[in-house]
């Protein structure tokens, strides 16, 4: 006797993975932070038959199969790690400056329809203008006004990105390689600077000191007994620490002479 079962199973199971098939097709699950972008036999389908009523927002998409063919986009802001790139100044600074960009997809349908791979061309478009941007600098400009540097490159690269859907939010440059001469020479230049700013401080003091002194002058000058005050002072403080010096007393009087005093008769 011949056993039929396994020609009716076969049937079955054919429709069994149709089915399966068609219903993962057909619906699709979207998180919060993705969105779809639906073409209905190639063209862009704003339709969807979606039980939210969100069109191609979050939550469960309905799709035709076969007929509907769905791009998903994410809406997070996407760090991107710009190469290395070599550049000279303005100044003839031959450097590598490598950056960071920070973008997110703003509309998702330019960024499917408008450009082929928006992450790739992001990461193309913020290379090109770094090199520009630095090229149109001096190093001093580059090292001393990051941040002016970095406005300028977000403005750049945003308006480049912009007719595709895509914000740049925030661009920073990273690390800045300078050749071994140009280090020595930074550290010569800097060397010299606190040299410069260390003489500058040691004549003011000298300068403050001289003033001191004069109007210490002008004061024993109009107090003539000052003179014997700080000479009593002096001998106190000899006298006080433990070295070997001898001290030799002498007359008050002999001082007259440069205080200016005279002798009466």
């Amino acid at each position: 006797m011949i056993n039929v079962l396994p020609f009716t199973f076969i049937p079955l199971l054919f429709l069994v993975i149709l089915a399966i098939y068609i219903l993962s097709a057909s619906v699709k699950v979207l998180r919060e932070y993705e969105r779809a972008v639906v073409f209905r036999l190639g063209r862009l389908s704003k339709a969807l038959l979606n039980p939210g009523g969100n069109g191609n927002g979050p939550g469960l998409l309905l799709l035709i199969p076969i007929i509907d063919k769905m791009v998903k986009v994410s809406l997070r802001i996407v760090a991107m790690d710009v190469p290395s790139q070599d550049t000279i100044t303005r100044d003839n600074v031959s450097l590598k400056v490598n950056a960071v960009i920070y973008f997110r997809v703003m509309d998702p349908e330019r960024a499917v329809i408008a450009v082929e791979d928006y992450l790739f061309a992001t990461s193309q478009i913020a290379q090109t203008t770094l090199r520009s941007v630095l090229g149109q600098s001096e190093l001093d400009e580059l090292l001393a006004e990051r941040d002016k540097i970095n406005q300028k490159l977000q403005r750049i690269i945003d308006e480049h990105t912009e007719p595709w859907g895509i914000k740049v939010t925030a661009v920073e440059v990273k690390f800045i390689d300078l050749p071994q001469e140009m280090q020595r020479a930074m550290a010569r230049q800097a060397e010299a600077e606190r040299e410069k700013r260390a003489k500058i401080i040691h004549a003011d003091g000298e300068l403050q000191a001289s003033e001191k002194l004069a109007q210490a002058a002008r004061v024993i000058a109009a107090e003539p007994v000052t003179i014997q005050l700080r000479y009593l002072q002096t001998l106190t403080e000899i006298g006080t620490e433990k070295n070997s010096t001898i001290v030799f007393p002498l007359p008050i009087d002999v001082l007259k002479a440069f205080t200016g005093e005279k002798r009466s008769v």
